[in-house]
């Protein structure tokens, strides 16, 4: 069967009944007693470092232990079975001195993988499917290891993305049916890994599908970085995943209302594979399969679910447990939900047709506060991040960030707010709105931010190509954007050109980037109001009636207005 077979037979069969995900290949390694000469081999047998504990090298120099596991796991009853390779990135192989391997321990792996799976399909007659996996390094985008220095970061974006890509690159041409990025614990960590993805499609010309799966870490309810389920979810969905989840940290019966959670608020197929219960005090997972299935049999039961498996401590016999728990059970019924702007920081912030205004706290702006502005010249950025926080108290719901001043370097001030801001629950709990005119400093903001921000702003000021590129990176990116009713002949004066423009933007942004509607802010213009001057008179009545129309036309686009001469 090709892969465009399989992955169509993947996706009728997800609509038909709730389909079966591998266990733990960390945990059946260790039952194996490896030594450092097992995972050294002959190869890598004078390597200058230990490499006992790299379990993806075990693709390289014991191909037939992770054989025999994806073998154990498939017989167990498994539709699906992961690639050997959560670990097979630049950042955690830098463990190892091992970076330069990251192609060929994904290449190895998938083909493993696809060996073992083709060979039970022919074996059984049933299809079965390989996941590539993306794992989320060993580093935190969004957070700073060093308590002393929260602006600090020991990664960036693009090492990330670059990463990804290579990984997603060599399982895309080693043979796998979808891509999962999983375990995921950063949100920022996993946007890279989109951008990432998103580029080997474009290198390789195979677009696959995606799969998601966060990692909500203790009994809060967030991930390590700080967002609940559904601003992990606001932040993650532009990738359109044909399924999201949650996976590791929590047993089945702690994970449970998070299930819960996504399948009341995504509009896609929706995942379980917890661990095996939580750790003893030996690291070591007791609950049985009995147990677990008893747990996640309910999750079936209760119409939560389309796939389950299993994590951390989850051998053969859960895996076969979970199969019989769930295999009278339907699946997940995927609901139409209400279309809305869905934002997110730390906390989801949802726009939809009977909400207020939207309030934006526009004083971390250096062109429209002078004590901002002077706080940021004079390097004072706890004292900036004082303004944000006061802003928040006074009823902001999203935070706009501007550094566009001549003498700074903006995009340096841009990163050294936002990485600071980060660290701040109170402010980081709501969405950014990254503000300025150069494209440079909002990527560069872009890469910053795990929430869904707004960007502020683009138009077609440069032309309809430039528009789309930029149109199409803030989609990657995962950002909602502000459009800004200008072209190339300038900013649109009249009703009629406010109105034209934008519909000439929303279609370029629905029809050829792919654009979700409810992600377009439209700002037609209010030009200066209450000046005593004639021609100025009817500038609000215009800007009104500009807004009636673009709103009667454009659906689910949104409107932002800011009257700049009374701000």
């Amino acid at each position: 069967m090709e892969r465009n077979e399989r992955i169509s037979t993947l996706l009728n069969s997800l609509e038909e009944r709730i389909l079966l995900l591998d266990g733990a290949m960390g945990t059946m390694i260790q039952g194996y007693g490896l030594t450092e000469d097992d995972y050294r081999g002959e190869r890598f047998a004078d390597w200058e470092s230990d490499l006992k504990g790299n379990n993806d090298l075990l693709s390289i120099t014991r191909p037939e232990v992770i054989r025999e596991i994806h073998n154990a796991f498939l017989d167990a009853g498994a539709d699906i079975i992961e690639t050997n390779t959560f670990n097979s990135n630049a950042p955690s192989m830098a463990d190892y001195g091992m970076e330069s391997l990251v192609t060929e321990l994904n290449t190895v792996a998938a083909r493993l993988a696809r060996e073992s799976a083709d060979a039970a399909a022919a074996r059984t007659g049933k299809p079965r499917y390989v996941a590539g996996a993306l794992g989320p390094t060993n580093r935190t985008a969004s957070i700073s290891p060093d308590v002393n220095d929260p602006g600090f970061r020991n990664i960036t974006f693009d090492q990330l993305a670059d990463t990804y890509e290579v990984a997603s690159i060599a399982l895309i041409e080693g043979g796998v049916d979808f891509l999962l990025i999983e375990t995921i614990f950063d949100t920022l960590n996993a946007k890279a890994a989109i951008v990432g993805v998103k580029r080997a499609f474009r290198a390789t010309g195979i677009e696959l599908p995606v799969m998601i799966s966060g990692t909500i870490t203790d009994a809060s309810g967030r991930t390590l970085s700080g967002q609940t389920t559904e601003a992990f979810w606001n932040s993650v969905r532009h990738i359109k995943p044909f399924m999201i989840g949650l996976n590791c940290a929590l047993g089945a019966g702690e994970l449970r209302p998070y299930i819960a959670e996504l399948a009341r608020i995504a509009d896609t197929r929706v995942s379980a594979y917890p661990n095996a219960g939580l750790p003893n005090e030996f690291g070591e997972y007791d609950e049985t399969a009995e147990e677990m299935a008893a747990v996640v049999g309910e999750f079936a039961e209760s119409g939560l679910v389309n796939l389950i498996g299993g994590c951390c401590g989850t051998r053969p016999e859960h895996i076969r447990a979970l199969g019989k728990a769930v295999e009278n059970r339907a699946p997940r019924k995927v609901p139409e939900l209400p279309v809305r702007c869905r934002l997110s920081g730390l906390e989801p912030f949802n726009i939809g047709p009977d909400d207020l205004f939207a309030n934006v706290g526009e004083r971390c702006n250096v062109t429209g506060s002078a004590i901002f502005r002077r706080l940021i010249e004079a390097d004072d950025y706890t004292a900036a991040v004082a303004v944000a926080r006061q802003q928040v108290d006074n009823g902001a719901q999203i935070i706009d960030v501007n550094m566009d001043e001549g003498m700074l370097d903006s995009e340096k001030a841009m990163v050294t707010f936002l990485n600071l801001i980060a660290s701040e629950p109170d402010v980081a709990r709501l969405p950014i709105m990254i503000d300025s005119s150069k494209w440079t400093v909002i990527e560069a903001g872009l890469k910053c931010v795990q929430g869904k921000a707004v960007v502020n702003s683009i138009s077609m000021k440069e032309g309809e190509e430039s528009f789309i590129e930029q149109a199409e990176l803030c989609r990657d990116y995962g950002a909602a954007v502000i459009i800004m009713a200008f072209d190339e002949k300038g900013q649109a004066d009249t009703i009629e050109r406010k109105v034209n423009i934008c519909k000439r933007s929303y279609e370029v942004l629905t029809e050829k980037v792919g654009f979700d509607p409810a992600d377009i802010i439209f700002d037609p213009n209010i030009f200066a109001v209450a000046t005593g001057i004639e021609e100025h008179s009817s500038y609000g009545l215009d800007f009104i009636e500009a807004t009636r129309q673009i709103k009667a036309l454009l659906p689910h686009a949104l409107i932002s207005g800011g009257v700049s001469n009374v701000s």
